[in-house]
C-alpha cells in the first residue's frame, strides 16, 4: 500500500465528471478529501489524501489527467517569517489539527507538516502576516 497527497486541478469542462467515485469503485482507491473548492462553470481544487496498491494508484492517476484534470503532488512549506512572528498563538486555536502547537520550554510556534490540511486557517488567523503557505 502507498499513501499520497495530492492536488487535483479541475478544468470546467470536467467539473461534472464523478472522477473520485470511480477512482474507488474502478481502482480500489481509498481517498481523504482534505480540502476542495470546486464550482460549476469555473472549475477548482481538490486537495485530498489517496492510497492503495501502487499499480492501481498509477492507473488511477493516469485516469485523472485523460479526463484533462491536472494532478500535482500536494508539497507545501509553512513558513514563518522571524521577523514578523512574536509567537503570540492566535494561530493555534484556528487550527484544526492541532499542526501548529506552542513549544513549552521556548514557547515558540512550531509546525507539523503531517498534521497538516492546508485549510490555511493559520493565514487568515496571523495578525502579523508572518505564517506564508507555499505549494
Amino acid at each position: 500500500m502507498v499513501n499520497r497527497r495530492i492536488i487535483l486541478s479541475f478544468p470546467p469542462e470536467v467539473v461534472q465528471e464523478p472522477a473520485t467515485y470511480f477512482l474507488v469503485k474502478d481502482y480500489d482507491l481509498k481517498i481523504n478529501i482534505l480540502k476542495a473548492r470546486i464550482l460549476p462553470r469555473e472549475g477548482g481544487r481538490l486537495v485530498m489524501e489517496v492510497s492503495g496498491l501502487k499499480e492501481r494508484l498509477e492507473a488511477g492517476l493516469a485516469y485523472l489527467a485523460s479526463l484533462g484534470i491536472e494532478v500535482k503532488p500536494l508539497i507545501r512549506e509553512v513558513k514563518v517569517d522571524p521577523d514578523k512572528c512574536v509567537h503570540c498563538t492566535a494561530c493555534l486555536p484556528m487550527c484544526p489539527t492541532g499542526a501548529l502547537s506552542q513549544d513549552p520550554d521556548s514557547l515558540e510556534v512550531v509546525f507539523n507538516a503531517d498534521k497538516c490540511v492546508v485549510c490555511e486557517s493559520c493565514v487568515k488567523a496571523c495578525p502579523y502576516r508572518a505564517v506564508e503557505i507555499f505549494f
